[in-house]
Parts: C-alpha cells; sequence; structure tokens
C-alpha cells in the first residue's frame, strides 16, 4: 500500500465516522421527538377520555357505616348508600364533607375541597367603610351605645372576660328609613377595623328548597374566618316576620332561613370576635324569637331628628360647601320639621345644583329654601320677609 493510499484510507475512515456520529446525534434527536409525540398523544388521549366520561354527581357525605360503606345525600335528591373506591383518603371522609360520586356505580371517587359560594364571597366588603362617627349628625346617644355593645367587646374582650360578663350578640337598629341606621352600622365597622359583610335580608329569600338556609351558614362561617366581622342584615323584618300557620312553599322556606338565623344567632359565643347588627323599619312585626335575649340582645331606636339633629346634620352636609354669609342652618333646621337625614342630603344636593344652574361658585339661602320647596313638597314664604329670631324664636330655644 502506497503512502497516498494509506491517507485516503485514513481521511475516509475520518469521514465516516463523522458521518456514524452525526447519524446518531440524528437517532437520538428523531427519538426525542417520538418521546415528546407519544407524551403528546397520551395527553390527548386522556382529554378525549375525560370528553368521553360520565359527568361526576356531587353529594354530601352523611355518615360511614360499620362495613366501609357511606352514606351521602345526592345533589340530584336521594340518599344514597354507597362503596368508597380504595384510592379516596378515608381520613378526609367526615360527616358534611363534598364528595363526588361516579354515576355509573354511585361510589365515592374523590372528596372535593371546600368552597364558598360565590353570591357569599360577594358579599365582602374587602375595603372597611369610608364612614365615621363624624359624618353622622344628631345621634349621639346610638353612637355611645353601639360603640359599648359592638366596638369595645371586638376592641378589647379582655374586658368584658374580668368583669365576667358577655356582651350582646347582636344589635337592632329601628326606625323610620332615612334616619342613618345602615350609616351607624357602617361607621362601627370603619372604627373597630372589623370585616364588614352586608347582605339584604330579600336576598335569603331563595327559589329552591334549603338555599336560603345554606346561604345564612355560609355568611356565618365566612365571618368566623374573616374575624373581627360584623354581619349587617339590612331590612331583616324580610325573613323575620311573625311565624304564622301557613301553607305556602315560599312562606314555609322563609320560615326556614329564620330558624337558621337563630340557630346561628344561638350558635356562637358573644366574645368570638363576631358581632350582628339588623336593621329594620318594621319592629312591630319581627318574630319574638329574634328579639328574646341571646339573640337580638340590645335594641337600639333611631328616631326622626330632632330640631337639634337636624342642624348637626345640615352641619355635616354643608361642611364643604361653599355657603353665603346669609345661609343660617338654624332656620334651615326648624323649616325642615319631619324630615329625615336623607332628606336633609337631598336638600343640601338639590340646594348644591340650583347654584350650579345659575353658573354660581357659592351657594345661598334662597337655594335651600327651593330645595326644600322641591324635596319635601312645601311651600314658604321668601327668605327676605322672614326674621327667623322673631317672636322668641332665638337660638337657645332650638335646643328644647
Amino acid at each position: 500500500m502506497t503512502s497516498e493510499s494509506g491517507s485516503e484510507y485514513v481521511d475516509y475512515t475520518r469521514y465516516l465516522e463523522l458521518r456514524v456520529r452525526e447519524l446518531e446525534m440524528e437517532v437520538a434527536h428523531l427519538r426525542g421527538l417520538i418521546a415528546k409525540y407519544r407524551e403528546e398523544l397520551e395527553y390527548y388521549k386522556g382529554q378525549v377520555e375525560k370528553l368521553m366520561a360520565p359527568p361526576l354527581i356531587e353529594a354530601t357525605l352523611i355518615d360511614l357505616l360499620p362495613d366501609g360503606r357511606a352514606v351521602v345525600k345526592s345533589s340530584t335528591g336521594p340518599t344514597l348508600i354507597v362503596h368508597v373506591l380504595d384510592t379516596v383518603d378515608r381520613s378526609k371522609l367526615r360527616p358534611g364533607a363534598t364528595v363526588a360520586l361516579n354515576q355509573r356505580g354511585s361510589a365515592i371517587v374523590e372528596v372535593l375541597p371546600t368552597h364558598e359560594d360565590p353570591y357569599v364571597r360577594a358579599l365582602e366588603v374587602i375595603e372597611r367603610p369610608n364612614v365615621t362617627y363624624d359624618d353622622i349628625g344628631g345621634l349621639e346617644k346610638q353612637i355611645e351605645e353601639l360603640r359599648e355593645v359592638v366596638e369595645l367587646p371586638l376592641v378589647n374582650p379582655d374586658l368584658f372576660r374580668s368583669m365576667g360578663i358577655e356582651p350582646p350578640k347582636g344589635v337592632l337598629l329601628y326606625g323610620p328609613p332615612g334616619c342613618g341606621k345602615t350609616l351607624l352600622a357602617k361607621a362601627v365597622a370603619h372604627e373597630s377595623k372589623a370585616t364588614f359583610i352586608r347582605l339584604i335580608a330579600s336576598e335569603l329569600a331563595q327559589k329552591f328548597i334549603g338555599e336560603g338556609a345554606r346561604l345564612v351558614r355560609e355568611v356565618f362561617a365566612l365571618a368566623r374566618k374573616k374575624a373581627p366581622s360584623i354581619i349587617l342584615i339590612d331590612e331583616i323584618d324580610a325573613i323575620g316576620a311573625k311565624r304564622l300557620d301557613v301553607g305556602t312553599s315560599g312562606e314555609r322556606e322563609i320560615h326556614r332561613t329564620l330558624t337558621q338565623l337563630l340557630a346561628e344567632l344561638d350558635g356562637f359565643d358573644p366574645l368570638d370576635n363576631v358581632k350582628v347588627i339588623a336593621t329594620t323599619n318594621r319592629i312591630d312585626i319581627l318574630d319574638p324569637a329574634l328579639l328574646r335575649p341571646g339573640r337580638f340582645d340590645k335594641i337600639i331606636e333611631v328616631p326622626l331628628p330632632n330640631l337639634r339633629g337636624r342642624y348637626e346634620i345640615f352641619k355635616v352636609h354643608t361642611r364643604r360647601m361653599p355657603l353665603a354669609e346669609d345661609v343660617d342652618l338654624y332656620t334651615l333646621a326648624r323649616l325642615t320639621e319631619g324630615a329625615t337625614g336623607a332628606d336633609i342630603k337631598a336638600i343640601c344636593t338639590e340646594a348644591g345644583l340650583n347654584a350650579i344652574r345659575e353658573r354660581r361658585r357659592i351657594v345661598v339661602m334662597d337655594d335651600f329654601l327651593k330645595a326644600i320647596d322641591k324635596v319635601l313638597k312645601k311651600r314658604y314664604r321668601p327668605y327676605a320677609s322672614r326674621n327667623p329670631y322673631a317672636e322668641g324664636n332665638n337660638k337657645s330655644s332650638l335646643w328644647m
């Protein structure tokens, strides 16, 4: 063999070695692609199986039998005795747990995680109300009572423990509409730095049997979880009216909801950082079971504001308004006898709108008189012909 042929042999051998390495790398790459495509194939097979599989049935576990079977209440209606698959963690099988049933064999296939009703979660006001006690006029006595029975137990529960007494579980605010009942509840939630959960009682009157009672349970469960918390039930007379011997299914469902509310009020500790505030315009129609000690212990009247109260409310709603020198809040308070706090707020808003309509940057007394005439549907003599302090109507008599 010549040196030239030997050199060609070595070069060809190196070429073959390089080619073998390239082919090995290509084979490895193809094997990786095959593995990837197999994974994708298995994934899509699983998705197809899920789509083809029958849906599972949600149920509530009632009890476990000695032979290993379980008694469940199916969401479709009947109560069933079913088997439990070996893959299910039995330590999670407790009465009240939510489980999934196989539709074919009606066996428990998994324990579902606990969940809160989206409607109940929506009731929570994440940010505390920005209403303070300074935003409420003429209700000093009611504010003081609320601070004693709601704010103080939430902020300093040890004080009550040291005295050996229990604060009221619930507070009922009653009075005419528009007098500040909801405003009081918002203010105490702000000052006590508590989670504020508000619901309208009529929203608990659900269409399906048991739904209202379930919502009540979940609202109180959410309140305990988010403690310290305040539950405000507006217009409680919608579900809390006196129970009568009635036969309609709707009224029976409302009675079931009320019974659940009474049970929840009985079932929590007055010092467990959960307080319930309810409001109503019709205390005369409430069921006596709601008003007995141990439930709504404290009953606070929120009446129509008196003369001084109306003056304080006018001060609250005009403190940021540019007022002319002729605006006399004492006179306005006297002219609005029988008005609620909501009426006075509407009067101040309408007075400001009157000034805007006339392209003024300041609110004059005549704007308020026109607003009173519009909101309260009364007619008053022009302010120019009126002496607010004539005939013994001096300022000192305004507090009588």
